[in-house]
């Protein structure tokens, strides 16, 4: 199984939700951990009986709510009658230091920082990183259009000081108009549908699921996606 970290407080869990989608259709199988301070799952991904701590499955995807470390996650499976763990991925979403460091996102397969250029998204995600022990690989995901050469550097002179490797890549998710309001739509009738979304949204899907699987090129990702 693989650990994938979603470091950051901009909300990211629809983008998770549509990664997992994707791999779905190339036989995995995923959780998400939805372990943020607002649990924007808890409201956006339907649960036939919610309560303090819960996994539920949505479109072949499942997802946990109110579960903010490895040994409570365990207890729950254990609580549950759950014992084996078949996950081909584990994604974590998490916006703050303590559930980086009850993950032990540094040691996952692979971490993404997901933000914004807005101050408020660029130091309260990294406020989630204070304190980390050990040195963590991230790549950035930007949600704008482009970066230029100096919003970039602000980023890595916020972060100068804090245990961070950043990769030389990112990522970029353009948020435009119509993918927020393709993103709305799915939540009101509680299906992944991405037919609608920008190419340039698509685009970034694309690289971080391929990423992920390292065996499937680009073209048979952006088939699965036109598919979905």
């Amino acid at each position: 199984m693989k650990k994938i970290g979603f470091i950051g407080a901009y909300d990211k869990m629809d983008m998770i939700i549509y990664i997992a989608k994707i791999l779905t259709t190339f036989g995995k199988k995923s959780l998400i951990i939805d372990a943020t301070y607002l649990g924007k799952s808890r409201y956006i991904v339907p649960a036939i009986n919610p309560s303090p701590k819960y996994i539920t499955e949505f479109e072949q995807i499942d997802v946990a709510v109110g579960i903010y470390s490895m040994a409570e996650l365990q207890q729950y499976l254990i609580n549950t009658g759950v014992k084996k763990f078949e996950y081909d991925y584990m994604f974590i979403d998490t916006d703050n230091s303590k559930c980086v460091n009850n993950f032990d996102l540094s040691s996952s397969d692979k971490n993404y920082f997901v933000t914004s250029l807005g101050l408020y998204s660029l130091k309260k995600g990294l406020e989630a990183l204070i304190g980390i022990q050990n040195t963590i690989n991230l790549t950035k995901v930007y949600f704008t259009q482009q970066t230029i050469k100096e919003e970039d550097d602000y980023l890595n002179f916020l972060s100068s000081g804090y245990n961070i490797t950043w990769n030389e890549h990112r990522i970029y998710f353009p948020i435009e108009n119509g993918d927020l309001n393709v993103i709305y739509e799915n939540q009101r009738i509680e299906k992944i549908k991405l037919k609608k979304l920008s190419v340039q949204f698509k685009d970034g899907l694309e690289y971080i699921v391929e990423e992920l699987l390292g065996d499937v090129n680009g073209t048979q990702i952006r088939r699965a996606i036109k598919n979905i």
